[in-house]
């Protein structure tokens, strides 16, 4: 094509149009002409572009495969420009740059972008808040896929986490229902019996002992079988119900107890006193541990939204350190219990707040936390830590995995490294923690030996703490 009439053509491009024609004719005159069909790959993975690309037809994208099967990042049309803009420092796209139909470009070599720079300053400017623009476009795929990979970690250990005690309330709920009934039988027989007021009072020993809590805690399997088993033989010897016994067994009456209600009433009514006792507790237990398991919902969703910081706006403001790192522990637990990990949170008494963006911080701790359990072998640990340091707060979160070895060390905070199989990481995480880690004016590094990896984060102290004023 005539250089004329391929300037004539970039005067209407919509990104290079409005550069003077002088510089549209150098671009012209230095380019070259390609015409790329449908699933041809313009740039690969990983490799650096060998030149600029204007688009001047068709399309392109870039798909990315992060563990859930291809997402289209980024896409080109006719008016944009593509490949290796002046200034950048990208070593290689994360994904191919493939045609989607038919498409023509100009491509200019990669040894010319140099005198590009130094001759065409319009459309070298252009092109650079181009580069910017993509920046911005890679960095906001990039954190709505890791906060999508972090959302969907967190939601399975919350909904494990929250199944339990559900279990539990349904659970008990419907060893409810039966005990009332059979409490209310009880009752009436009981009342029945018109007791006299030295029977009642030895009733009511028996059934405080029967309610009272265990010190030695809950008993393991063999405890309670050997239990029923001694209550049975109990109620047997004593000519009474031994259907009982598993009732009687659940509670925390003593043998003591009931040795002195058996002296107080005589076997007949025995039954009846013993059967009302024993549903009586068993009621009041159920209840208990209902209260029990909804307490630990109650517990999980405040840790969460404390962790999300869904009720606050997105300001920087004085954050509580101490808090955000128990919540995030807390959304993590059902990870660190698979595990068999151990993860001790120690915070230093009277810690002061440190100024940053909340929900920014708790995924700061979540991603290093998370990785620190991914790192660490079964049973192994993780220390949290957080200490004043002059005027800045210094968490650190350490594992006693294998640790990283020095090859590999200095890139770990490279977009798209990692070390995980295929499917179970993005290489994305610590790229995020350091851009929120800077995001909050803080600072991050990382030391690493066989069985002991650190990772320090140092925030600033607010401001009204640093001067020693109250909040």
């Amino acid at each position: 094509m005539p250089t004329e009439k391929l300037v004539d053509r970039l005067t209407g491009h919509k990104t290079l149009g409005g550069a003077p024609r002088e510089e549209l004719t150098w671009l012209a005159s230095r380019g070259m002409l390609r015409q790329m069909h449908p699933g041809q790959v313009l740039t690969a993975k990983g490799t650096r572009p060998k030149g600029l690309f204007v688009v001047l037809s068709g399309s392109f994208s870039m798909s990315v495969d992060r563990g859930g099967g291809p997402r289209k990042i980024m896409e080109w049309r006719e008016g944009d420009v593509m490949g290796m803009l002046p200034y950048s420092r990208v070593a290689g796209p994360p994904g191919d740059s493939v045609a989607q139909e038919p498409a023509e470009i100009l491509e200019l070599q990669a040894d010319q972008i140099r005198e590009l720079t130094e001759t065409c300053h319009e459309i070298t400017a252009t092109l650079v808040h181009a580069m910017i623009d993509r920046a911005k476009a890679f960095t906001s795929s990039d954190l709505h896929d890791e906060k999508m990979l972090s959302l969907g970690k967190l939601s399975a250990g919350l909904a494990h986490e929250l199944n339990n005690p559900a279990a539990a309330i349904e659970r008990s709920a419907v060893l409810l229902d039966e005990r009332l009934e059979a409490n209310e039988r009880a009752a009436r027989a009981l009342g029945a019996l018109q007791l006299s007021d030295t029977q009642l009072a030895a009733v009511d020993a028996a059934r405080e002992a029967c309610l009272a809590r265990q010190e030695s805690g809950v008993r393991s399997p063999i405890e309670q079988a050997e239990r029923e088993e001694a209550m049975s033989d109990w109620l047997a010897d004593r000519g009474l119900d031994i259907t009982m016994a598993e009732l009687l067994a659940d509670t925390a009456v003593t043998f003591e107890a009931l040795d002195k209600l058996a002296q107080a009433i005589d076997r007949p009514a025995l039954n009846a006193v013993l059967r009302w006792g024993a549903s009586g507790c068993s009621v009041r237990s159920l209840a208990s541990e209902i209260q029990d398991a909804a307490m630990r919902i109650s517990g999980l969703v405040t840790a969460i939204k404390g962790f999300t910081h869904m009720d606050q706006a997105a300001i920087a403001a004085p954050v509580d350190l101490a808090q955000g790192l128990s919540n995030t522990v807390t959304v993590l637990r059902a990870k660190a219990r698979a595990r068999s990990a151990t993860v001790v949170v120690e915070t230093e008494p009277g810690l002061p707040r440190a100024r940053g963006f909340a929900g920014e911080l708790n995924q700061i701790w979540a991603n290093l936390i998370d990785n620190a359990l991914d790192a660490i072998p079964d049973a192994g640990r993780v220390e949290v830590t957080a200490n004043r340091e002059g005027r800045q707060v210094v968490v650190c979160v350490i594992d006693n995995g294998p640790g990283i070895s020095a090859q590999i060390r200095e890139r770990i905070f490279d977009p798209f490294f990692t070390t995980k199989p295929m499917g179970e990481g993005t290489g994305l995480g610590l790229d995020i923690v350091r851009r929120l880690v800077r995001h909050n004016d803080g600072e991050i590094s990382v030391e690493s030996q066989p069985g002991r990896t650190r990772f320090r984060v140092a925030l600033a102290v607010a401001e009204m703490e640093a001067s020693g004023g109250t909040h």
